[in-house]
Parts: structure tokens; C-alpha cells; sequence
């Protein structure tokens, strides 16, 4: 769990996402506070809507990089003008209003409810499929908030996922602090066969995706989740695998448990059975052991296994755990490995959204953006935003065929076929 600062400028519009991802944050279990030199990450939630408020923007977030561990940019100058916070080298991960609050973690698994039920928000149906998980990572509180894995029988999470398509989703979204673990605490590994059922036996047009799991939950079901990956159109080919270090000595001080070799693996098979699919992972920097070496074994993993969706996050001690009493690395040197990979995080996505422009695109309209807009996922979850949507009659909920026309590094720009 985090402590965030956010500051919201600009539009009604921005308030209101502002106050979603808030409520999404306090779901998690994070906690706000109201100084950015307090908080693990900052939020900051931009206008653009003319020259001198660009300005300002920039200038808030060069101070808030310099305040706190971490800072997010979102809002409307991040969407329509994100490189230029790495033009003006701000340390900063820009991303889209709603996929903050996944991105607020520190490196931690995200936290539910005890009683946790599907959510349906607009076509998105969330479903939370276990709670707990099985690891314990020695930087991490989220594990004194939830234990170990509790894992519902399969059919509960079928018909919960039944209920959501019924009542509109189109997209649903599967949950757990590691969805990967899903089963062990029963003595299965059932992952694969939620998904299975969910695909196959559940009518209606509609697209399923995997929330983060472990690669030391998923390595030992690698073929068999590829394998439903690749049956079945209804799962988007999309798997957000955590590794954190690309150095196996840092793994085991992190206490984490897998390997660097057993992260490759994983993307190995995922590339034997799937002709396109995203690999999203997340890795933290500045962790109290990690010495030069260990951190260009990270930057050396990222260029060979090339996700397309990576969160960097600068190390910070949380309460109450072992890492918290670790002798930390110095600030600058955290700012400094995170920018490093930062900036090569962004080359990287960059990459692969330019080598999507001119290709034709299934996607899912999932929900409105700025403006005229809708934001679309393709079958490997990569994001596409259709603008003048009303022009080609696209809402939240519709299927469609799109030409990819160009990209922001880290989401693609489509027409309607």
C-alpha cells in the first residue's frame, strides 16, 4: 500500500477522473496525503489548454519530481502532449487517467476487499477472483493486509463472470493481489481453467483480461495458460508479469520467488504459442542491495524481452517490513537509475506502437476519452484512441476494424475501416 499526493488542474472533466482515481486508490488500500515530500508517489492531473498553462504544467511537475519517490502525469496535456515532459527531462510515467491507479504500487500486489464483489463500470466488469496471495516479498505491506491466498471454487468466478456479461460487460477484467496463485491454496493451479470456462462456456461477445501474475506463479503453468491464450479469441493476448530485477541477487534479497531465467521462460513460450501478444512487467529501481551491476542487468533484461507495457518504480521503505530496515541507496542514485530506464522504457514501447502504424486492428471500444474520442484495446490489449468518435457512430461496447494511423509512444492513433 502507497501514499499518494494528487493535484488536479483544468476542467470539470479532470476533477471527476480525478476523484475516480482516488476511489480506485482507497479500494486498493492506499493512503492520501496532502504534502508530495510525504507521499510514495505523486499525481499529477494536467490541462493544456493554452501555451501558458503548458508551461505550468511543466513547471509543477519538474517540482514534484524533485519532492517525492515517484511522480504519474495524466490528464490532458499528458494524452495530447506526453513527450513533452521527457523533453524537458521530468522524470515522470505518463499514462492515461485510468490506468493510474494499477501503476500506484511500489512494486506491491494490489489490495482488495475481504468481501470482494464484481464491480461493472460501464462495460468493464471487474472481477476479483481470489484474495491473499503466496509470496512474501521483503519490501511489500500489501501481504499484511491480505495473507495468503483464499481461492473461490472456479464456478463461483464463472458465474460472477456470467452475471457481468449479462448485465453489459464487454470487457472483463480478472483481479487478485497474483492471479497466478489462483488455486494453489486447494492444491491446484486453476488459472487456466477459470479462463477455459469462462471462454467457453459463457454466450455473448466480450473480451477477458488477466490481471498481474507473478512469474513464479505462472512459470509453472506457462504452457497450459499460453495454450488458452492462444485458443481462444476471447482472451486478449495480454500478461502483466512482474520480474522487478533483472538480477537474481536482488530477486533474493526482494525475497521474490522466481528467477531471472524463469521470467524468460515465460516470455519464451508465450512467444512459441502466440503470433502477437504484450508482455507488461514492472521493475523497481534503488532497492537497498542493488549495486551498479545488478541495475544494468535490469536495463540489459528489459532490451532482450522488450515489453511493451513496463512500470518503473523508484524504490521507497514502507512500514513494518524487512526492507524498511535495509540502509538505502541514495536519492540521486535512485533518480538516476530510474530515469536511465525510463528513458529506455519509452524507446522501447515506442517501437513497438510505430511498427503498428499502417496494420489493421480488431479492437473493443472500452470507453470515452478526451474530447470526441474512445479509447480501444486490440487483441494484445494495446491501446488505440479513435477520435471523432460520433463521426463513425463508435461508443463504449462496439466491435470494429481500425487502421492504425500513427501513435504517442505509448498508445496508437486508428480510423475506422
Amino acid at each position: 500500500m502507497a501514499r499518494y499526493h494528487i493535484e488536479t488542474y483544468g476542467c470539470t472533466s479532470n476533477r471527476g477522473e480525478s476523484r475516480e482515481i482516488e476511489q480506485r486508490l482507497r479500494d486498493a488500500g492506499h493512503h492520501k496525503v496532502e504534502g508530495a515530500d510525504d507521499a510514495d508517489v505523486a499525481i499529477l492531473n494536467t490541462c493544456t489548454v493554452v501555451e501558458k498553462t503548458e508551461r505550468n504544467m511543466l513547471r509543477r511537475a519538474e517540482e514534484l519530481a524533485d519532492e517525492t519517490a515517484d511522480l504519474i502525469v495524466t490528464g490532458c496535456m499528458a494524452l495530447a502532449q506526453g513527450e513533452e515532459f521527457a523533453s524537458a527531462d521530468v522524470d515522470a510515467q505518463v499514462l492515461h487517467w485510468d490506468e493510474v491507479p494499477e501503476a500506484v504500487t511500489n512494486g506491491e500486489c494490489p489490495t482488495t476487499t475481504p468481501d470482494a464483489e464484481p464491480i461493472l463500470d460501464g462495460v468493464i466488469g471487474i472481477l476479483p477472483i481470489a484474495r491473499g496471495c503466496m509470496s512474501n516479498c521483503s519490501y511489500c505491506i500489501t501481504k499484511q493486509a491480505t495473507g495468503r491466498v483464499d481461492s473461490p471454487p472456479v464456478e463461483e468466478n464463472v458465474e460472477k463472470a456470467r452475471a457481468l456479461v449479462h448485465a453489459g460487460a464487454k470487457e472483463i477484467r480478472i483481479t487478485g493481489q497474483d492471479t497466478g496463485v489462483y488455486g494453489w491454496d486447494t492444491g491446484d493451479r486453476k488459472l487456466p481453467e477459470l479462463l477455459e470456462r469462462i471462454a467457453t462456456e459463457i454466450e455473448g461477445d466480450f473480451r477477458v483480461r488477466v490481471g498481474m501474475a507473478n512469474p513464479g506463479g505462472v512459470h509453472g503453468i506457462r504452457e497450459e495458460l499460453a495454450e488458452v491464450f492462444a485458443e481462444h479469441d476471447e482472451i486478449y493476448n495480454f500478461l502483466h508479469a512482474p520480474v522487478q530485477s533483472g538480477s537474481d541477487d536482488v530477486l533474493e534479497d526482494m525475497r521474490r520467488q522466481h528467477e531471472v531465467t524463469q521470467y524468460v521462460d515465460i516470455v519464451e513460450t508465450f512467444d512459441d504459442y502466440l503470433d502477437e501478444w504484450t508482455l507488461s512487467t514492472d521493475f523497481i529501481v534503488g532497492f537497498p542491495t542493488e549495486t551498479e551491476h545488478d541495475h544494468e542487468q535490469s536495463m540489459a533484461l528489459l532490451r532482450e524481452t522488450r515489453p511493451e507495457k513496463i512500470n518503473v518504480t523508484r524504490f521507497s521503505k514502507r512500514p513494518g517490513t524487512d526492507a524498511a530496515d535495509m540502509k538505502g541507496l541514495g536519492g540521486q542514485t535512485k533518480k538516476d537509475r530510474s530515469k536511465a530506464m525510463s528513458e529506455l522504457k519509452m524507446d522501447v514501447v515506442a517501437e513497438a506502437y510505430e511498427e503498428m502504424v499502417g496494420t489493421e486492428r480488431d479492437v473493443l471500444v472500452v470507453e470515452e476519452g478526451t474530447g470526441d474520442s474512445v479509447k480501444c484495446y486490440d487483441d494484445a490489449y494495446r491501446q488505440i484512441i479513435v477520435q471523432n468518435a460520433d463521426e463513425y457512430g463508435l461508443e463504449p461496447g462496439d466491435f470494429a476494424t481500425v487502421e492504425v494511423t500513427g501513435h504517442q509512444t505509448v498508445y496508437a492513433f486508428a480510423e475506422p475501416v
